[in-house]
């Protein structure tokens, strides 16, 4: 008996150390070589924080463009895609009230116009960009909200467009936002 029990617990004490000790630190140390030393790049505006680069927030008000959907209200906490399939009922319900709303708040946008990311939550439940069709199809309502030219909140849009030579164009939500923020303070 003492031939198994000392080597299991030499083996306890080994795996112990290397995943509660070691690889934690190893983890801990990367992430400090990444942008904001593993505690997320925050985005300021007027001195104050005002959320962070890759977590999605709730834009509600007309004045502002909406980002997607999240499964997770916005929990950073809880990141999570929904559980659902595309032919659950429950699921299209949602889907189906969400594209109800937008069609309400973004009057003069067809069906067909409205992009599947404006309804479908990603797979985080997090994400804080829009393709630049997302942030397009928005553009009349607020425009009309914020009393300015249409063609001016587009050319914000191209402006805050970014990427597209190795992936998808994108469209960061909040730091639209906050620049819709400062054409309207001047």
């Amino acid at each position: 008996m003492k031939n198994h029990l000392l080597p299991a617990f030499r083996l306890t004490l080994a795996l112990l150390v290397l995943c509660c000790i070691v690889y934690p630190a190893l983890v801990w140390a990367g992430a400090q070589l990444a942008p904001g030393a593993g505690a997320g790049v925050t985005i300021s505006h007027q001195g104050r924080v005002v959320g962070f680069a890759n977590v999605g927030q709730k834009f509600s008000r007309p004045e502002y463009f909406n980002t997607r959907p999240s499964a997770v209200d916005y929990n950073a906490a809880g990141s999570a895609g929904s559980n659902k399939g595309p032919s659950n009922p429950e699921y299209l319900a949602t889907v189906k009230a969400r594209l109800d709303t937008f069609l309400r708040q973004n009057p003069g946008v067809s069906r067909a116009q409205v992009p599947a990311e404006l309804l479908t939550a990603s797979g985080s439940g997090l994400d804080p960009h829009l393709s630049p069709q997302g942030a397009l199809v928005q553009v009349a309502r607020v425009a009309r909200a914020r009393g300015l030219e249409a063609g001016r909140v587009r050319e914000l849009v191209a402006q805050h467009t970014s990427g597209g030579a190795f992936g998808p164009a994108t469209v960061h939500v909040l730091r639209l936002n906050l620049a819709l923020d400062q054409l309207s303070t001047r």
